[in-house]
């Protein structure tokens, strides 16, 4: 069963690449998570094949054996324990035999001392990395320091933004198209951790690979948060949320910004309406929030009691009425009472509007030598990135309002 999966796995991605290698539009983003899910998917079952191989092979069990003896016999499934309980009674009826003709027998033992085992396996907590690292646009300029990213801004409101009536002989009426540039610089973002070299030479369970994992799970989790939160000041990412005094630098004009006191039935339309400009409604985009306010969303009853939204989970991403979301702990939370009033919560737009660029792929190092006396092993990762808003008002920021 493994073995057809990983199959079907192989043929999916062959179909994919062909998708890509084609000349039909296709939505990246959905193939970018489901090649995510597939690469998942694959590690997790070839390290169950591999767990499979490696215990048949201490059993005496031919590798073409395995999956055949891990899915049992008929019998033992449908009357689990017969081999053994046909094992006791005779086991039995020999201490009774010899019990009769006089012969010392032993009918149990016991540990004087008992051992304590540990496992070889390390279980995973929860996730602690926002999907969000992975949905917005990125660009790789290995060896770069900077990126500018020219963006359309309206036309001048000030009677340059249609054309006029003109008399014969007059001038034409001016119009002007303006465009802006979204600066990007480089921002270095590292993590270091020790582990004792006892832990390498003893544990049964892979504590190195998955300090190693940490590390990079480290990086990515400032990343996640940097996207919103990066305050865009020197070695610092803009985040979707940085809000500059200088109006040359504001990519988001903080005057589109919604302030909201308490998530309720009309809160999601309002999100989408006040979004984009006068002449449409934009197309679906994606809803960052807290966990807090996603579950406010849950909570929202009509009159009748029925949940007015209908949520559908799928770990930190999901939708609210169709509308994709994903989790981010740096958001604050409306429904929090502790929020303070004009902090912001939530942000609404397509995550290609922010663009992050990798100026270098982490890169991990493990060393003994620092700590070489003592013993410890090292381990420092690092990345060179850099991120802002590179569409205007490529997002519309939602405020906590203050209570009337």
């Amino acid at each position: 069963m493994i073995k057809k999966r990983l199959a079907a796995i192989a043929e999916r991605r062959t179909k994919i690449d062909s998708l890509l290698t084609g000349t039909d539009r296709v939505n990246l983003t959905e193939i970018k998570e489901e090649l995510r899910g597939l690469d998942e998917e694959e590690t997790e079952l070839r390290e169950k094949l591999n767990l499979m191989e490696e215990r048949s092979l201490a059993n005496g069990i031919s590798n073409g054996e395995v999956e055949a003896r891990s899915l049992g016999n008929v019998n033992d499934i449908l009357t689990p324990g017969t081999e053994k309980r046909k094992a006791e009674k005779v086991d039995i009826e020999k201490r009774g035999k010899d019990l009769k003709e006089g012969r010392s027998i032993t009918v149990g033992s016991s540990q004087v001392v008992v051992p304590k085992h540990t496992g070889d396996t390390i279980n995973k907590t929860f996730n602690e990395v926002s999907s969000i690292v992975d949905m917005v646009d990125n660009k790789m300029l290995q060896g770069g320091e900077s990126y500018e990213q020219p963006y359309e801004k309206p036309m001048n409101t000030e009677g340059k933004s249609e054309g006029g009536y003109t008399e014969q002989g007059s001038d034409y009426q001016e119009v002007e198209t303006v465009t802006a540039y979204a600066p990007i610089t480089k921002a270095k973002i590292t993590a270091y951790q020790e582990e004792p070299e006892e832990v390498t030479k003893l544990a049964s369970a892979d504590y190195d690979g998955l300090i190693v994992a940490g590390t990079n799970k480290a990086l990515r989790k400032k990343l996640a948060k940097e996207i919103l939160v990066g305050a865009g000041g020197q070695n610092q990412l803009k985040g979707i949320f940085h809000n500059p005094s200088e109006n040359k630098d504001q990519v988001i004009d903080p005057a589109t910004d919604l302030e909201i006191s308490a998530i309720d039935a009309d809160t999601l339309d309002e999100i989408i309406y006040s979004y984009g400009g006068e002449e449409n409604v934009e197309s679906l985009s994606v809803l960052v929030l807290n966990k807090k306010d996603l579950k406010s969303f849950a909570q929202v009853k009509d009159k009748q009691g029925k949940k007015v939204y209908n949520i559908v989970n799928q770990g930190n991403k999901g939708t609210i009425d169709n509308v994709p979301f994903v989790i981010n702990s740096a958001c604050g939370s409306i429904s929090d009472t502790n929020t303070a009033a004009g902090k912001y919560c939530m942000a609404y737009g397509p995550m290609e509007n922010y663009l992050l660029t990798v100026f270098s792929d982490v890169d991990i190092q493990r060393s003994t030598d620092y700590k070489f006396k003592q013993g410890m092993i090292c381990h420092k990762g690092a990345t060179f990135v850099g991120g802002n808003v590179v569409a205007y008002n490529g997002f519309i920021r939602v405020k906590k309002k203050a209570a009337e």
